[in-house]
């Protein structure tokens, strides 16, 4: 068990099952010469293993005193880089060497997990891939399909950028303390070639659709859409943003980026 006591308002939940900890280590399968950052390592279970496979490691953690004790812990283990900082405002994309790519693996904060990612997604172009422990609920809405009541705005902006697989649950008991909800791994792998023309429009569009999702398109895009232009992107004015695929949402705010021009 980890001596820091946990913080409530850090959202702190110290994974501490070493099966689990070598399922995720096989998962992320670190290779020497990657750049990679761990946010929030907690009591260090993962931070130890990955310095002693790739001997250099970044690490972004807002707790000061935890930060102190990972440090002086992993002092002989490898090239430790410690960020005392908030991820949420912390700059990934400095990290990412001129023409190379970061990786980003982390235990995330349930309290923060959502607004964060979004915060990467800025970073898309920089990042090979990311591999979380999520609230489960959060990663089955990363995962969901059209139609499906977990489907809205985070699966479909995650889904626009990355491709999005769900690795393993992970039980409650396997942290300390164990958190209320169940919990699992995702990986999200960026893709730099996408059909989007404008990414604020994109996520404006979005947005305005599931911020009324039980509207169906006509009402919730009023004053943005008309039934006409729907009808000439091949969409049913008719349907509830949860029925959308991704790539009509694309064709949706392409549509408004052109018109803006």
């Amino acid at each position: 068990m980890p001596q820091h006591r946990p913080r409530k308002r850090f959202g702190q939940h110290f994974l501490d099952d070493r099966q689990v900890i070598d399922r995720i280590i096989a998962a992320i399968a670190p290779a020497p010469g990657q750049c990679m950052v761990e946010i929030g390592p907690g009591a260090g279970a993962l931070t130890l293993v990955l310095l002693q496979q790739i001997g250099e490691l970044h690490v972004v953690e807002l707790d000061r005193d935890l930060a102190a004790e990972l440090v002086q812990r992993c002092q002989d283990a490898g090239v430790l880089h410690m960020y005392c900082q908030d991820a949420l405002g912390f700059d990934f994309r400095d990290l990412a060497a001129e023409g190379k790519t970061i990786r980003v693996i982390g235990n995330l904060p349930y309290n923060i997990s959502t607004p964060l990612i979004f915060h990467l997604l800025e970073a898309a172009d920089r990042i090979q891939d990311m591999v979380f422990m999520l609230q489960e609920e959060v990663v089955d809405r990363l995962c969901a399909e059209p139609g499906n009541k977990t489907y809205g705005r985070l699966s479909v902006m995650v889904q626009a950028r990355c491709r999005v697989e769900k690795l393993f649950t992970v039980s409650a008991a396997s942290f300390t303390p164990p958190p209320k909800v169940s919990s699992a791994m995702v990986r999200l792998i960026p893709q730099m070639q996408t059909s989007i023309q404008d990414y604020g429009a994109f996520a404006d569009i979005v947005r305005q659709s599931f911020n009324q999702r039980r509207e169906t398109l006509r009402n919730a895009l009023k004053g943005r859409m008309t039934d006409s232009r729907m009808v000439q992107l091949g969409i049913d004015a008719g349907l509830r943003p949860e029925q959308l695929t991704v790539e009509q949402f694309i064709r949706l705010a392409n549509d408004v980026a052109r018109e803006a021009v």
